[in-house]
């Protein structure tokens, strides 16, 4: 299976090589990271885990990144309670955009990129870190790490684990090789009795697979944000509307969901006043964002950061109505200040759901008792919105007309949207405690791993 597997792979970065190529000499974000990805282990990296046993956790990104945090520091302490001070954690991610989160949350000398799927590569960090155990967030399993752990006995582990309606229904499509690749996996943590169900089915050892919960849920907000002490202070005291993990359609013709909540606030859904953050999911989106916002006063995050002020905002177009002395929007065009701005909103859109992207985490607002605004695709968190929509805790919404009148409800209705971000934060605080039992799970995990 292997020797075919690497066929395919290098057959198809052969074929991509041209499309790659002019990415790099063109783009830099496709040219960072390319040496680690190639095998290259970075020198502070090989200094970091020198004379210690290592765990290797992979976040692919931004979201894994952020569900991660806690995790990493409660391992962290649970194994030097155990005064077990040989144990380094070590993280990697696939997009830059998680790495700069990764660097600021972990510290630079133990974060690198994950490996190509290619056995060079794999091998080259396998050989340099020797692992005492491989921790995978929510579903990213690539073939050749899993055969290289499975043949030096490295017990891998996939927490946070999940099966989206999409990826069950193809992988149900080949089954036969999803079972030999599932079985490689040495524990499964899931956030659900649905995802441990669809991973068994799909051929994961039935006593591999626990229900741990949904690391999401324990999700904390940085205590400390200077862009949202910003932002609340151009605010100043105005209503705060918050669309946050914004996305594009893949369908040209239809807008992206920026400029689908600025048409509702244009037509009177939100109070003249009210200051819109608008917060990209992707940063290579930053500029379509700010294209949308261009008609309006409007500020960047980074602008604010730099020490622009209301006096700063360009009045292009202006239509009556709209202040005059203060942005009304801002663009967050900055990196794992989402959670903290969320806060302060007094409602929140949560995009990626008005398209079929499968949704981003209403829990990051909802925590805050933030009243929750989302689409109609919510599959990555089918289970968080499950249990939201029990207690009428969110709003879902079909198309832009919908989403134009919850709106101008939530923000008409101020004591009815105090209770349902009230309800939405009692969902939050029930369902706590992942973070705890994945760390049990853990730590079994490492005190049986051979050395």
């Amino acid at each position: 299976m292997m020797p075919a597997y690497s066929l395919l792979l290098l057959l198809a970065l052969t074929l991509s090589a041209p499309w790659w190529l002019t990415r790099m000499l063109t783009t830099q974000r496709y040219r960072e990271g390319l040496a680690q990805r190639l095998g290259r282990v970075p020198a502070t990296l090989r200094e970091y885990a020198r004379g210690h046993r290592i765990v290797w956790l992979h976040a692919v990104s931004v979201g894994e990144v952020l569900a991660a945090t806690r995790l990493v520091a409660e391992l962290d302490a649970a194994l030097r309670e155990q005064k077990n001070d040989s144990f380094r954690i070590v993280i990697s991610t696939t997009t830059r955009t998680g790495q700069e989160l990764a660097r600021q949350r972990f510290g630079a000398e133990r974060v690198f990129y994950y490996p190509l799927d290619l056995a060079f590569a794999v091998r080259a960090y396998l050989n340099a870190l020797m692992p005492d155990a491989l921790i995978l967030m929510e579903s990213e399993l690539w073939p050749r790490m899993l055969a290289e752990c499975h043949r030096r006995s490295i017990p891998v582990s996939v927490v946070n684990a999940r099966v989206s309606d999409r990826s069950f229904a193809r992988a149900q499509r080949f089954r036969a090789i999803w079972s030999r690749l599932l079985a490689k996996v040495t524990l499964f943590l899931a956030q659900s009795e649905e995802d441990a169900r669809r991973l068994v089915n799909l051929g994961a050892r039935a006593d591999g697979v626990r229900t741990s919960g949904n690391l999401k849920y324990d999700v904390r907000a940085p205590k400390q944000s200077k862009v949202a002490d910003l932002i609340r202070i151009v605010a100043n005291g105005r209503p705060i509307v918050v669309a946050g993990s914004t996305v594009a359609s893949t369908e040209a013709r239809v807008a992206p969901e920026e400029a689908q909540v600025v048409e509702s606030w244009m037509r009177g859904a939100l109070p003249s006043d009210a200051l819109l953050v608008l917060a990209p999911r992707h940063p290579e989106r930053f500029e379509e964002a700010w294209q949308i916002a261009y008609d309006f006063p409007s500020l960047r995050a980074t602008d604010l950061l730099a020490g622009k002020s209301a006096e700063d905002t360009v009045q292009r177009n202006q239509t009556d109505g709209h202040s005059l002395d203060a942005p009304d929007i801002v663009l967050l065009d900055t990196i794992g200040d989402l959670a903290a701005v969320y806060e302060l909103a007094d409602v929140a859109y949560v995009g990626g759901s008005m398209f079929p992207r499968g949704g981003h985490n209403p829990l990051e607002p909802a925590q805050f008792g933030v009243p929750v605004v989302m689409g109609q695709s919510f599959e990555n968190f089918r289970d968080i919105v499950g249990k939201m929509r029990e207690v009428d805790a969110i709003r879902i919404v079909r198309d832009e007309l919908e989403l134009e009148e919850v709106f101008r409800y939530l923000i008409e209705h101020r004591d009815e949207a105090r209770s349902i971000g009230a309800r939405g934060r009692s969902v939050f605080e029930q369902q706590q405690g992942a973070t705890a039992r994945t760390v049990d799970a853990l730590l079994a995990l490492l005190s049986g791993a051979s050395r």
